[in-house]
């Protein structure tokens, strides 16, 4: 059976190196490009070609009944995933788990970056990230050893949203003979006439003020990575660390301890950033985010950091409620406790507002040196971190976007809370022993003639 697709004159090459067994591809485009229609159209194709799973990923999962699932073109009055996938090629729809399963075997389905601990699949054999510059980065590092164990393939479909993970990736893919990469501008496409940028304009400009508008235009149909980031709470604080040239691959000073601040997820990420006082300087090394494992991960991460970097070892700093809350462990101990017994340094953090701990970040961040280790997750996440619009009220709420990037932020907050205390010496760790426990000390050597009271 064959199915009509429209093709635009500016998506053949993307759509050409993905139909002709191309594995990687990013396409950084203007609004209205196209973008989800073209890659469930290839998906499509490809779904009937080799039989496998394939997903299409939104930054949230949320998002993705609404953005995809349930979404109509005005122009058809059709919805768009009938529009991709024709019910004539289906078995079965199941709409609750918006998940499609074609006659000839395969399947598709739509998910979300926030939850990508939860993805299980045995045969993917493709994968669209949709609006990757939101999406949380590790959901491609969860992902990619299925595909590349079936060679499968990837695409990665976004407008920019500042200088993260997304153009980290466009900058690696164009220079990769593995990958297709490209930047369609409004002007590279024409898809729009002058008439309608005008007016586009205008619209951005009477609803979020000159500046932010023309940034918001710029950011939407130019697809500048240098525009500001809508309501990003540190937007002229990241632009000075990238202007300025902080981010250098520097080394630990051997003699000064390296800290490390938390912040510590229930059913959410933990997160945690390695970082070191130099003078007034802070020297921010590393960080780390995952969710779904216990207290004994984290920890194992912590120590084999610092022994392949041999950096000395300094405190933990964590919440205020990592005295009381769980981490999952049968008996009933506090998550300091827990980490105690893990070699871990736990210190809490100085009790602060919300709103106290950002204004922490504004004067800590023009102190910060970061490690490029820190780039596709750590810079990416301060640089997205953002407060919610509030599309009646036409303005932004104070309170902020609860995404991927809001653990690695909050964990910032709390190195910015923090680094000013940090102890110069650090006591050796003591163990306690478990309740109605004891540990015994070691024997002495039996040339020594010493004594031990137990």
């Amino acid at each position: 059976m064959e199915i009509e697709r429209r093709v635009r004159w500016y998506q053949r090459p993307l759509d050409k190196f993905l139909l002709t067994g191309g594995k990687r591809a990013i396409e950084i485009a203007h609004r209205r490009w196209g973008k989800d229609e073209i890659a469930l159209g290839v998906t499509c194709q490809l779904a009937h070609q080799r039989v496998g799973s394939y997903w299409h990923c939104l930054p949230e999962y949320a998002q993705a009944r609404k953005a995809l699932w349930t979404a109509v073109n005005p122009h058809t009055g059709k919805r768009r995933i009938d529009e991709a996938f024709p019910p004539i090629l289906r078995e079965s729809t199941n709409e609750a788990e918006m998940f499609i399963r074609f006659k000839n075997g395969s399947t598709w389905q739509l998910v979300g970056s926030d939850r990508y601990n939860s993805l299980v699949g045995a045969g993917i054999a493709g994968v669209v990230f949709s609006e990757w510059a939101l999406a949380n980065p590790s959901a491609w590092g969860y992902i990619r050893p299925m595909l590349e164990e079936n060679d499968g393939w990837a695409v990665f479909i976004t407008t920019p949203r500042g200088r993260n993970h997304a153009k980290a990736m466009f900058d690696m893919a164009k220079d990769s003979p593995r990958w297709f990469a490209e930047v369609s501008t409004i002007y590279d496409t024409r898809a729009l006439t002058s008439e309608q940028l005008d007016e586009s304009l205008k619209e951005y400009v009477a609803l979020y003020g000159e500046d932010l508008g023309r940034a918001q235009f710029e950011q939407e149909y130019e697809c500048s990575f240098n525009a500001a980031i809508l309501g990003a709470f540190y937007a002229r604080e990241m632009v000075a660390v990238r202007k300025e040239g902080r981010i250098v691959a520097l080394d630990a000073m051997p003699d000064i301890p390296v800290h490390t601040a938390w912040d510590i997820g229930v059913r959410d990420d933990t997160s945690i950033w390695f970082f070191q006082v130099v003078g007034t300087q802070v020297f921010v090394l590393d960080c780390y985010s995952a969710s779904g494992v216990g207290v004994d991960h984290y920890a194992s991460i912590v120590h084999e950091r610092f022994a392949a970097h041999g950096w000395r070892k300094g405190v933990d700093f964590v919440p205020h409620d990592a005295k009381v809350k769980q981490w999952g462990v049968p008996e009933a101990r506090t998550r300091v406790e827990t980490m105690a017994e893990y070699r871990l340094r736990p210190e809490l953090v100085p009790m602060a507002s919300k709103l106290d701990g950002i204004n922490a970040v504004r004067r800590t961040l023009p102190r910060c040196v970061f490690h490029p280790r820190c780039e596709d997750q750590g810079l990416a996440a301060l640089e997205q971190y953002r407060r919610e619009w509030d599309d009646e009220k036409k303005a932004f709420k104070q309170s902020e976007v609860h995404d991927w990037s809001s653990h690695l932020a909050d964990a910032f907050r709390y190195l910015s809370l923090s680094w000013r205390s940090v102890p110069l010496e650090i006591e050796p760790a003591r163990i306690k022993p478990p309740p109605g426990k004891m540990i015994v000390p070691p024997l002495p050597d039996e040339r020594s003639g010493r004594r031990t009271r137990l």
